[in-house]
């Protein structure tokens, strides 16, 4: 689904809070996520379900993260939204044959399925899979804001979903809301390891993972020298080789731009 795999913002709305659908899904993120996972107690899941399923059936579009398989609600939460999202994300996500059938979002966020990351990508029905940071880290025991301890991680995770052929992938949540500079240093760190979106926890995120995903002026600026310059061959731009691979580099970098033609 092109609209997934190019999603550059994917905001979490609890499945418990009907109110804020609506709000979601005009605050300017690419994809809303309708959680009936981490941010719903299970006493009130059944309630959270109902709430989601008629949502979209109204005619409304949202992924919904379900719980993960092996858990009590999995198989009532496939079964009533499976039909109706945009796309099931699937949260700890460790082994191709737990994930439902058609359009997934897996969040790989546990030793194993980093470890697993290939078969997981491979998957039928996956447009791109998701990093759970925080949940990882948690299991790791290391601090979720280190880059250095999840570095391996997430590279494992870009180089898995390259290899399936799947949309590059989503980076996990920055959890503090006031601390702008953080936000876009994340967004920044992750596009520099070769995501190309992010999940978010609130509106005000949106615009400046946003800003962070854009590729400056001055690499847009490279980007269309060298798309020009490309005649088929080799070509030089800046007293530099310009072959295939870094016609594909700069196609990319415009198409993140939003200026590719």
């Amino acid at each position: 689904m092109t609209v997934l795999a190019s999603a550059r913002t994917l905001l979490f709305v609890p499945g418990n809070r009907p109110d804020r659908f609506a709000k979601a899904a005009a605050s300017g993120a690419d994809a809303v996520v309708l959680d009936l996972e981490d941010a719903v107690a299970p006493e009130q899941k059944p309630a959270a379900r109902e709430h989601v399923a008629e949502w979209l059936k109204a005619g409304n579009s949202a992924v919904v993260r379900v719980n993960a398989a092996g858990t009590p609600w999995h198989d009532d939460d496939v079964a009533a939204v499976g039909d109706v999202a945009m796309a099931l994300m699937v949260p700890k996500a460790e082994r191709a044959e737990d994930l439902p059938r058609g359009t997934v979002i897996p969040l790989v966020e546990t030793a194993a399925g980093i470890d697993n990351a290939r078969a997981v990508c491979s998957a039928p029905g996956v447009v791109r899979p998701a990093f759970g940071s925080v949940d990882l880290a948690a299991e790791l025991g290391v601090d979720p804001a280190s880059y250095y301890a999840l570095l391996h991680a997430r590279s494992a995770l870009v180089l898995a979903a390259a290899a399936a052929g799947c949309a590059p992938p989503v980076d996990g949540v920055t959890t503090s809301l006031d601390e702008v500079g953080l936000l876009r240093a994340d967004t920044a760190h992750a596009v520099e390891l070769g995501f190309t979106g992010k999940l978010c926890i609130h509106p005000r995120q949106i615009e400046h993972v946003h800003a962070a995903l854009r590729p400056t002026d001055s690499e847009l600026d490279w980007a269309r020298r060298v798309v020009a310059a490309a005649d088929g061959g080799v070509s030089v731009v800046d007293g530099q080789m310009v072959d295939r691979p870094v016609v594909l580099r700069a196609e990319r970098l415009l198409s993140r731009g939003g200026t590719l033609r």
